[in-house]
């Protein structure tokens, strides 16, 4: 087995509450919790004191303020953070051209090709970003995206992990990870694999592809076989096609009134409508979606009979999916989704019109409509103009 490539994965430590804390100077050594806040709140990043007292992101907040009621609680502030993410990936940019962003605080890069200019750029980076941005990454360096990952989380938070480059090395290093640690395995896969016996990557690799069919399924046996041996031949992707934009909304108290749902998912789906004018895509799928009260979440989709960016077709579809639904308790969650994209350029027209006929051309009227919408409410703010 060879190695030819060389991947870094960079994951910013305690991305969202390392911010904070830099911007903040008086919660420096502080127990800093971003989101958690209301009945319903999530965390959404905590820093390393207060994971001390065992909070994590996607934590429910009142669990988060029961564990640490000394942590300073803070709004999220996505603009911001998505502001520092843009210059960690531009500090990434003067290394390599091929970057893949995970999301706006990890990303792999393939630096094959910039070894001989930066002989140690794992190190390099995280200088760098310490040094202009006063923040911390840790840095997985190998032959792959798979270990790459692995590495990084080796050393948190501000650590640097190389893996060896030879398959004796690699299958050392993997040998007594414990099975959760691969990519895929979930709780019930992890149970299934430690009912028969497997419990680290090594007890994989001690059992032929056949015996995991029997465990796990025919799909996921070849992958996990092959993850075991450290084997991913996937590239380092430097543009990520969009399969889906969606809206969602998650309420303080579970709605149970069907007219404010309506109404809401109205909401949802023009503020999707306006993500899809913005990027030019029409869609040709639209997916309700909603979670109840006891966290049960429901999906329904429809093909649109042409694909459409405009909010009236949107509402149409996404209001007679809700109608199909049978609602036996509370509603703690909506969302409005989109897929099957075209380029709006290359979509066919909503209308047809018949060359001889006289016809109302209503559909590039109620196009300009969404338009001058979106504009409006670009301006003045997104609650400016409601639908009735």
């Amino acid at each position: 087995m060879s190695w030819p490539r060389t991947i870094l994965h960079v994951d910013m430590d305690a991305f969202y509450a390392s911010i904070e804390q830099r911007d903040r100077p008086e919660l420096r050594g502080q127990p800093v919790i971003v989101g958690g806040g209301g009945k319903r709140g999530v965390v959404c990043a905590a820093s390393y004191e207060a994971r001390t007292f065992g909070v994590f992101s996607a934590m429910p907040g009142v669990r988060a303020k029961r564990l640490c009621p000394d942590g300073h609680f803070l709004p999220v502030d996505m603009e911001k953070y998505r502001a520092v993410s843009r210059q960690v990936m531009a500090i990434f940019e003067r290394f390599t051209p091929f970057i893949e962003p995970l999301s706006v605080d990890e990303a792999f890069l393939d630096v094959s090709g910039s070894l001989r200019l930066f002989p140690d750029v794992g190190e390099q980076i995280r200088t760098a970003i310490f040094e202009e941005l006063t923040l911390t990454a840790s840095v997985g360096v190998a032959p792959n995206k798979f270990l790459a990952k692995l590495a990084s989380d080796m050393n948190k938070p501000d650590g640097l992990t190389r893996l060896p480059e030879s398959e004796a090395e690699i299958l050392t290093f993997l040998a007594v990870l414990p099975i959760k640690r691969m990519w895929g395995v979930g709780e019930k896969t992890e149970h299934k694999l430690r009912a028969s016996g497997i419990h680290t990557f090594g007890d994989v690799h001690a059992r032929d592809e056949a015996s995991l069919r029997h465990v796990v399924g025919e799909k996921q046996a070849g992958k996990l076989w092959r993850l075991a041996r450290g084997i991913d031949e996937r590239p380092v992707v430097t543009e990520r096609v969009e399969k889906s934009i969606s809206s969602e909304r998650t309420f303080s108290e579970d709605l149970t009134d069907p007219a404010t749902m309506r109404r809401m998912l109205v909401q949802l789906a023009e503020k999707t409508g306006r993500r899809l004018r913005a990027k030019g895509r029409v869609a040709g799928t639209v997916t309700l979606k909603l979670r109840f009260g006891d966290f049960q979440t429901l999906t329904r989709q429809r093909a649109l009979p042409r694909p459409s960016q405009r909010d009236a077709d949107l509402i149409t579809a996404v209001t007679a999916l809700f109608e199909e639904v049978t609602l036996k308790q509370g509603v703690r969650l909506l969302g409005v989704g989109t897929s099957n994209f075209q380029d709006e350029s290359t979509a066919t027209p909503a209308t047809q019109l018949d060359l001889f006929e006289e016809q109302a051309v209503d559909v590039p009227a109620d196009t300009r409509l969404d338009e001058a919408v979106d504009e409006i409410r670009r301006k003045f703010g997104p609650d400016s103009l409601k639908r009735l």
